[in-house]
């Protein structure tokens, strides 16, 4: 099998297709045996993807003319051979040598591919060069994007930008119903693997170096979950006590589910609730592992589900525009359109206003989103604490993010966490 090969067809889903990369790479992995071949393959496609702006502005200058829509295969075989070129430790001649040979399904391709990677060795510093006169390729997002984070947040924008660019911590939440944080630190230096706390977050640690989940000690046993630390903060946030009713909504894959449980084991109930039927099988699946029981339902969060169902506790993990975990999933550059925007917002207030007739007199909600945008966040909840007389923003204090009019605002990268925010809201007796 030839790998470049197998990591063009992926690219090619997402770049051609439109298909998430994670979709992409859950369909063909698993036809590659070998576990440092797959970890090519893997490599290969997160780089092409997270570097895609300023790759394609090279490509482009060395076409002269873009390639045919039928032949994004052929496309995806050449930014992994820039990639391999200007981002991997590979021998150039073996990059371009391997990248050739991948094109024996299209024999044209052969001298094609060949002219244009060696092109760019003659030429590598030229082509860089010329990537600085054009924002997209220079700041390796889209420019709208680009206005985007600008606009809301001028003087932290390339900070940001940049940070989006960077492969990301691996941080572990400790499920402490089974031992402590300290102890499960200790177990991972036993076993040679470099981690340290968080001085914020009671549950976290983050690895020195990322590294497979089977490399992991007791997570088959339920011992630790993945998770950010940003994500994390929400199990504290929400301030669940013994014998309370506990809603998830929008809940998988279940990590803030589980946390939740793990920091309190005492709930009268905790029902995790999304709109999606395979979704919710991760979180089924991430209970089983934790040893964990909660209530599991499909239903639309924006809709009438509930009955007479009333919540002291909801954690609204809203669907959003996910620009604050583009460095986990680079495609969102690729996928998400300026458009999308608007029709996020209309559905975040609809489901607020669902969720918040679920909540019982005295309850808290808390409001969540993976992303940075301001109209997503603080414009958001300012615009529902006016519509809403019985609802009180309560106050987060907090050693991490940035108080905002309305809530808490975390910046990607900032205390090496993904962008994240949170606003939480009391409901008046």
């Amino acid at each position: 099998m030839n790998l470049r090969g197998c990591a063009a067809k992926i690219l090619a889903h997402v770049i051609s297709d439109g298909q998430s990369l994670t979709a992409a790479l859950d369909n063909h992995l698993g036809k590659i045996h070998n576990p440092q071949d797959r970890a090519f393959v893997q490599a290969a496609c997160y780089g092409v993807i997270r570097h895609y702006f300023t790759l394609d502005h090279e490509l482009n200058q060395l076409l002269g003319k873009p390639l045919k829509q039928k032949d994004g295969d052929i496309k995806a075989l050449l930014l992994i051979g820039l990639y391999q070129l200007q981002y991997m430790r590979v021998k150039p001649h073996a990059a371009v040598s391997e990248t050739v040979a991948a094109t024996k399904h299209k024999p044209w391709a052969k001298s094609l591919v060949n002219a244009i990677l060696r092109n760019y060795l003659r030429a590598a510093e030229t082509l860089q060069t010329a990537c600085q006169s054009s924002p997209e390729a220079r700041l390796n997002h889209p420019d709208w994007l680009i206005r985007q984070v600008e606009q809301c947040w001028p003087d932290q924008a390339n900070a940001i930008l940049n940070a989006n660019d960077q492969a990301p911590p691996m941080a572990l939440r400790v499920n402490r119903l089974q031992g402590s944080r300290d102890d499960y630190l200790a177990t991972l230096n036993q076993h040679g693997i470099g981690a340290q706390t968080v001085n914020f977050c009671d549950s976290a640690l983050i690895l020195d170096q990322p590294l497979s989940v089977e490399q992991l000690p007791g997570f088959r046993e339920g011992r630790v979950s993945v998770q950010d630390v940003a994500a994390q903060l929400a199990a504290e946030l929400l301030d669940v006590q013994p014998g309370q009713s506990v809603l998830d909504l929008c809940a998988a894959p279940g990590g803030k589910t589980a946390a939740i449980l793990e920091r309190q084991p005492e709930l009268k109930s905790l029902l995790a609730i999304d709109v999606d039927d395979k979704r919710l099988q991760r979180v089924t699946d991430n209970l089983q592992r934790l040893r964990l029981k909660a209530e599991i339902l499909a239903a639309d969060a924006s809709q009438d589900w509930a009955g007479d169902r009333r919540f002291d506790r909801i954690l609204l993990d809203a669907p959003c525009s996910g620009f604050g975990v583009i460095r986990r999933h680079p495609d969102i550059k690729l996928l998400r359109r300026d458009s999308d925007i608007a029709t996020l917002q209309t559905l975040q207030a609809k489901i607020l206003d669902a969720a918040w007739r679920l909540l019982a007199p005295g309850g808290i909600l808390l409001y969540a989103t993976c992303s940075i945008l301001k109209q997503e966040n603080e414009q958001q909840i300012g615009q529902f604490l006016k519509n809403h007389a019985d609802a009180m923003e309560l106050p987060i204090a907090a050693a991490w993010g940035q108080a905002r009019p309305h809530g808490r605002q975390i910046l990607t990268g900032s205390w090496q966490m993904d962008g994240f925010y949170y606003a939480k809201i009391g409901k008046r007796l």
